[in-house]
């Protein structure tokens, strides 16, 4: 049963719809975030309850799940039923699942994922979405947001619509993780990861909507701008600022609460989340508490 149903980007419906669900679904806002009741995913879900969640992860772009004591062979194998998963370049990996990344942080060190941000947009094919899970956290702190890019699309004014149309954009690997590999592996990274050019606004291949896509930890420049600008601007200089403000504008998009939703994490906790139209926010503000958390990762398409 649904507590709450209407608009995904807007107030509820005088008369919401309804609709049937083998699981419980408590939506967070109005814009996005739900949390899905009565499943335990320790068992191997069947097809249908795998559709469904995969309906619910595009109608509420991510997913909470609370008191979930699963193995990490277990968080494989869930994360696995959505998709391919990928091994990350720069994280820690659990020693017996390459998959599964560890994000720990807190006693001597603390925590730089403190920027909004779209999971490994950086790759040339990104991610489809992301499954993490709390193994221990803080009594209070270290929330995370995450970020309704549709609802973001979709309230820019139409002459930024008009502007960033046939805009690409840059997305790199290094000026975040380069302090996470050492300086002598840079070129080698480089190499394997070169900046990938994903359009400004891409279309969600299963939804068809549009979504705006781009990020203040991967995303470095507008690929295009200049052809896509000629005979606007004056001189170099006018051009440049334009395109950094551009950028700075539609990286601001993020920051608007009325997109966010906000999840206090306790142990045992599962997010799972659509990087392809959202992205989040790890909240720094723990150090030097502890928190440990386990990352799949799903492998997804070519953005378009």
């Amino acid at each position: 049963m649904e507590a709450t149903a209407g608009a995904p980007n807007g107030p509820p419906a005088a008369n919401p719809p309804t609709e049937s669900w083998p699981f419980t679904v408590t939506r967070h806002t109005p814009t996005i975030g739900a949390e899905i009741g009565d499943i335990d995913l320790r068992e191997r879900l069947d097809d249908a309850t795998c559709l469904a969640l995969r309906r619910a992860l595009l109608k509420y772009k991510v997913l909470f799940f609370r008191d979930q004591d699963i193995t990490p062979a277990q968080h494989v194998a869930i994360a696995r039923r959505f998709g391919e998963l990928e091994v990350h370049p720069a994280f820690p990996h659990h020693p017996d699942h390459p998959e599964l990344v560890i994000l720990g942080r807190g006693e001597s060190k603390g925590g730089r994922e403190n920027l909004y941000h779209s999971d490994v947009s950086w790759r040339e094919i990104p991610s489809m979405g992301s499954m993490l899970r709390c193994i221990q956290c803080p009594e209070v702190g270290g929330d995370t947001m995450w970020i309704n890019m549709v609802a973001a699309y979709e309230n820019l004014p139409d002459d930024v619509k008009t502007l960033i149309a046939d805009l690409t954009a840059a997305h790199e690997f290094l000026p975040l993780f380069g302090i996470a590999v050492p300086e002598e592996q840079h070129d080698e990274m480089r190499k394997r990861f070169p900046p990938a050019i994903h359009p400004v606004v891409r279309t969600h291949p299963e939804t068809g909507e549009k979504v705006l896509y781009v990020n203040e930890a991967f995303t470095t420049h507008l690929a295009n701008f200049g052809h896509k600008t000629v005979g606007r601007y004056r001189i170099g200089f006018d051009f440049k600022l334009a395109e950094m403000d551009l950028l700075q504008y539609l990286f601001r998009q993020a920051q608007a609460p009325e997109y966010q939703v906000r999840l206090k994490w306790r142990p045992n906790t599962v997010a799972f989340w659509d990087n392809r139209s959202c992205q989040h926010y790890a909240i720094q503000d723990y150090f030097p508490a502890v928190r440990q958390m386990m990352r799949a990762t799903i492998i997804g398409d070519r953005p378009v």
